[in-house]
Parts: structure tokens; C-alpha cells; sequence
């Protein structure tokens, strides 16, 4: 046989090679536990990549190694043994995604938890999937209205932004996302609501609220309660980012909430010393900025060749006793575009929301709201920083003159105006009303405890009085010299004509 005829038989067999697809790579489980399990034999298992066991549990690939591979479990790992067989997939770690999700509760692996019955899908997205790039990117320059006086005209949050809210335990972060969901009501938003490590009662009671104010029906929540493992706390705002850029690609806008990133990266640390990686900076494993950085790069607001969707993240992070300069804190700060930061002090005061004036700050600023909200917000934020510090030098003073007097009791009537219950968001229009009226002095001779009485009083009188300076505000979103006059010389003869005992 000469060497032309060797190589013409080498080269048929490599054209009709055919790749056997039923091979597959069989792994053996050396050890379990903790929900960690550590498999003998997958050598070309990649990371992510999802693998089943022989009782019918899944886990997915979290570490590899020279001759072992770790996996981390979905579910209880009591029926996982030593010398039990575990199967690749060859798929990566994905969650089901659909406009059947809307109005549901779901877990961390997308299966539902409500009781409702299963989920019908229109496919899979992976958890992780990288964040569009600078060129599938637009600016930031559409509202997404909270619906809270406070936050709308101060640090407003745009389509596509990622917004912090953070701050002690108990001072009113969930909340405020909660409100901001329900103001997306009639909007044509899509509002996705993580929890991490709540309690299962919490997350119920929020479920029960979202649907008794209406707001259930567009919004999909992915519950990993802190009685579910370590690892679906790890991946569960993966996967609720995961439905929320199924929504974004069909040009939708969403509102994705993590509640909270502290208590993920408190899962992600017991998962990384369980797989026997070094803790970095107290105690936390050093990739824990990445961990964060690339759930958060995946919000934003897509050109219009792509469709035009948008997701915007409001992360919640807790800290210990108003520290912001943490770890994880800073972290966040510095992966978003601004942060509400909530004030213990503030709250226990009775002003809620509790928001600090001073070290909050939106990055987006005045590109995200309407033309009539920033021409009506003018200098409220440096009213009340001013009117903080005199509060702070004058508590100890009596005898002050009349222009700080003055400025005090415009300052008081400010903070009182800015007081809003849960569950009450403000439309744009009240919101314009309100801080016009406000600068306009409506309120200088009303006492401070019945502001929020004679403010509630007043925008009920503009809906019957004047429905045309509404209609008109709703409909352009702008506000000229000539609306501005109308807005103040109304509001200062509603409030006039009002019997203050009587307003409530």
C-alpha cells in the first residue's frame, strides 16, 4: 500500500467521522455535605454547567478542580451517598422564562411555589449572560417614577439606571421599593421582586399586598427564603435578572428589586469557604465585587435597534449602624449610579420616608424626570441641607432673628410635606402641585401638624377646581412661567378658603 493510498484512506475517515452524541461523561460522588458535593470523574465538566444525580436532585458546577469537581445542590443533599453516579447535562445553569410568570411566585430554579400550578414557558435563559455593550446601550433619560415626593424630586430614578437603597435594619427600604412597584401600575412595567433570605411569612404578606393594591399582576417574585439552601440564595437574583431580560428583548421596561445584596453575599461567603476557597477582606472572599458587578452591569437601557427595553435595578443593602463605609456597602455604591440612604434617627423621628438628604445622590439627576418636575423642584434639596444645619446650630439658641425664623418654619413645613404613608404613591401631577405650592409659601401660615391634612385637602380641590391645570400638566409634562403662576396663585386661594380644624 503506497503512501498516497494511506493518506487518501486517513483523510475518508476523518471526513465521515461522526461525534457519537450518546456518550456521556459519568461522574462519581466522593463526598456530600453542607450542601457541597464533590464528584470523581467529570473531567470536561465546565463551570455553570448544571449536572444530575441519581436520585433525581440537580447541582451545578461551582469549582473545579485538578481531579475533583465541586458541585453545589439544589435541594436537600440527604439523599445523596458516596459512590452514587452524577450525569453532565452539557447545559448551563438556566431558569424558564414566559409572560406566563407574571402574577406568580417562583423559586430560585423558576418553578413555581404558589400553589397556582405549574407554569407554562416560552423557553430558557441562562442565569448568567453578559451585560450589553456600550454600543447596544442609550442614554438614561425616561422616568421611572417611585411615585415618593421625596426620592422623584431629589434623586430621580431613570429607565435602565441602578439605583442603591440602603441603610440600617428597620428603616423603611423595602418599602419604598414596594411603593415603587405599585406606582408602576397602568405604566406598561414589568416589576420583578428578588428576596433573599427572608423570612417565607414576609415575602406571603408582600405577595398579598402587591395583589391587593393591583400591582400582582405584572410583577413576578423569586422567593429563596432563608429556610432554602445556601445556594439558591446564591443564584436567585441571577435568575430573576434572567426573567427580567426575557421582558427587556421584547422591548419591555422592568423593575428588578434585590432585597437584599447583603444577605446574597452572606450566602455566596458560607457556599466559598464550604468549597474551601481563602476568605479575602473580612472574611469575605475577594470576588465578591465581581459577584455583584456582573448582576448589576446587566441593567440597562437598550438602543432602540434593539428594541428600546430597559431594566432598572433598585438594589437593597443593610448596614450596622449607618455605616456605608463597609465592605459591601461600598462595594455597591460603587457598581451603581447613586444610592437612597435611609436614616435610623430619621425614621424613629417619624420622618419616613427616612430619606438623608445629604449622602444620598442620583447620579442620573435631572436627565431622568419630566420638564414640569424639574422646573418645580428648584432648590428644595439646598432648602432642606440648609435647613438641617440650622437646625443642628440653633436646637441650643432662643433668641434668633427673624429671616432664620422664617427659614426654620419654611424647612418644617418642607420635612412635614415630604412625609408620605406606605402604599400612598404620588402622581407626577401632585407632586408638581405640591413643591410649587410649597416655594409659593401656601403653607407658611398653616401649623406644622396639619401640613400633610391641608396638602391632601389641596390636591383634591385642584382635581374638582381646577381639572384643567391637571390635564394640562399630564398631558405635556412641561411647565411654563404662565402654568407655574396659575399652580401657585390656586394653591395659595385653596389653602386660604380652607377651614384648617376641618381638613383631614
Amino acid at each position: 500500500m503506497n503512501s498516497e493510498h494511506i493518506v487518501r484512506v486517513l483523510e475518508d475517515e476523518i471526513n465521515n467521522y461522526k461525534k457519537d452524541d450518546n456518550v456521556q461523561e459519568v461522574g462519581t460522588v466522593l463526598t456530600v455535605g453542607d450542601g457541597i458535593v464533590s464528584v470523581y470523574g467529570m473531567r470536561r465538566a465546565f463551570y455553570g454547567e448544571i449536572v444530575t444525580f441519581e436520585s433525581g436532585e440537580r447541582g451545578m458546577v461551582q469549582d473545579i478542580g485538578e481531579d475533583l469537581t465541586r458541585c453545589i445542590l439544589f435541594g436537600r443533599d440527604t439523599n445523596i451517598s458516596e459512590g452514587m453516579e452524577v450525569h453532565r447535562t452539557g447545559q448551563e445553569m438556566s431558569v424558564p422564562v414566559g409572560d406566563q410568570f407574571l402574577g406568580r411566585v417562583v423559586n430560585a430554579l423558576g418553578d413555581p411555589i404558589d400553589g397556582k400550578g405549574a407554569i407554562e414557558s416560552d423557553g430558557r435563559r441562562p442565569i448568567e449572560s453578559p451585560a450589553p455593550g456600550i454600543l447596544d446601550r442609550q442614554a438614561v433619560d425616561t422616568p421611572m417614577e417611585t411615585g415618593i415626593l421625596s426620592i422623584d424630586t431629589m434623586f430621580p430614578i431613570g429607565r435602565g439606571q441602578r439605583e442603591l437603597i440602603i441603610g440600617d435594619r428597620q428603616t423603611g427600604k423595602t418599602s419604598i421599593a414596594v411603593d415603587t412597584m405599585i406606582n408602576q401600575k397602568g405604566k406598561d412595567t414589568i416589576c420583578i421582586y428578588v428576596a433573599i433570605g427572608q423570612k417565607a411569612s414576609s415575602v406571603a404578606q408582600l405577595a398579598r399586598t402587591l395583589e391587593d393594591y393591583g400591582a400582582l399582576e405584572y410583577s413576578v417574585i423569586v422567593n429563596a427564603s432563608a429556610a432554602d439552601t445556601a445556594s439558591e440564595q446564591y443564584v436567585a437574583p441571577y435568575s430573576g435578572t434572567a426573567i427580567a431580560e426575557y421582558f427587556m428583548h421584547k422591548g419591555k421596561d422592568v423593575l428588578i428589586i434585590y432585597d437584599d445584596l447583603s444577605k446574597h453575599a452572606v450566602a455566596y461567603r458560607a457556599l466559598s469557604l464550604l468549597l474551601g476557597r481563602s476568605p479575602g477582606r473580612e472574611a469575605y472572599p475577594g470576588d465578591v465585587f465581581y459577584l455583584h458587578s456582573r448582576l448589576l452591569e446587566r441593567s440597562s437601557h437598550l438602543s432602540d435597534a434593539l428594541g428600546g427595553g430597559s431594566i432598572t435595578a433598585l438594589p437593597i443593602v443593610e448596614t450596622q449602624a449607618g455605616d456605608v463605609s463597609a465592605y459591601i456597602p461600598t462595594n455597591i455604591i460603587s457598581i451603581t449610579d447613586g444610592q437612597i440612604f435611609l436614616e435610623s434617627s430619621l425614621f424613629h423621628s417619624g420622618q419616613r420616608p427616612a430619606v438623608n438628604v445629604g449622602l444620598s445622590v442620583s447620579r442620573v439627576g435631572g436627565d431622568a424626570q419630566t420638564k414640569a418636575m424639574k422646573k418645580a423642584t428648584g432648590t428644595i434639596r439646598i432648602d432642606l441641607s440648609q435647613y438641617r444645619e440650622l437646625e443642628t446650630f440653633t436646637q441650643f439658641s432662643s433668641d434668633l432673628d427673624e429671616e432664620t425664623q422664617a427659614q426654620l418654619a419654611y424647612g418644617q413645613r418642607l420635612m412635614e410635606m415630604l412625609k408620605q404613608p406606605v402604599h400612598q404613591p404620588m402622581s407626577m401631577d401632585e407632586q408638581v402641585i405640591s413643591l410649587i405650592g410649597a416655594e409659593n409659601g401656601a403653607f407658611n401660615k398653616v401649623p406644622v401638624d396639619r401640613v400633610k391634612a391641608v396638602q391632601k385637602a389641596m390636591l383634591d380641590a385642584f382635581k374638582t377646581k381646577h381639572p384643567d391645570i391637571v390635564s394640562q400638566l399630564n398631558q405635556t409634562k412641561d411647565l411654563d412661567d404662565s402654568l407655574k403662576q396659575q399652580i401657585a396663585e390656586a394653591s395659595k386661594e385653596i389653602v386660604a378658603g380652607m377651614n384648617l380644624d376641618e381638613a383631614r
